[in-house]
């Protein structure tokens, strides 16, 4: 019987050339400096998150600044917000805040990004919605204000019911044509 080595420490971990990912094969060596920046990138601003999240949750502000990681953790402090709060209306819908706070009447979303692609607020307008729906909250009673902090920036809208509103009509609309898929009912 094969004697298999002990690899255990890499369980549930893959690698950057490993078979899963079999795409590599037909890279030239730019398009896999390439990929393997990227992937750097994303795995860096996984740990931002985490950092940040750490920060907000021990109320740790950071030096006063106007870089992006600084300037969103102190201000996450500062209108006393969660981090990391998933909001959730299906098993076909659902996404996490970075941070998020409702409070007299205002819902607060501000997102972290960490890096060069250009953001978009659709994103965080999605948010609101789920917040809505799952905390049976009518989008034309409350405020929103949404923010993004990227490249030593803040991108502020206020959203009103009438962006917020179609948004739940969809998510409801294509929940339910997800369930009758999976259902087999519509193919």
């Amino acid at each position: 019987m094969m004697q298999w080595n002990d690899h255990s420490r890499l369980t549930g971990q893959h690698a950057f050339l490993g078979a899963s990912k079999y795409h590599w094969l037909n890279y030239d060596q730019q398009r896999l400096i390439d990929a393997y920046l990227s992937n750097q990138a994303k795995e860096r601003g996984t740990r931002l998150h985490a950092f940040a999240a750490e920060c907000i949750e021990l109320k740790q502000k950071l030096p006063k600044s106007k870089k992006t990681l600084n300037a969103y953790v102190n201000d996450a402090i500062g209108f006393r917000m969660t981090p990391e709060v998933v909001l959730y209306y299906s098993s076909n819908c659902f996404g996490t805040a970075d941070a998020i706070t409702f409070d007299d009447g205002i819902l607060r979303i501000h997102d972290l990004k960490t890096g060069s692609v250009p953001a978009h607020m659709e994103q965080l307008y999605i948010y609101d919605a789920l917040f809505c729906l799952e905390y049976g909250i009518d989008p034309a009673v409350i405020r929103f204000e949404n923010r993004i902090y990227q490249n030593d920036d803040i991108w502020n809208e206020n959203p009103s019911a009438e962006d917020i509103n179609p948004i739940i009509a969809k998510i409801k609309e294509f929940d339910k044509i997800i369930y009758e898929v999976k259902l087999g009912a519509m193919v």
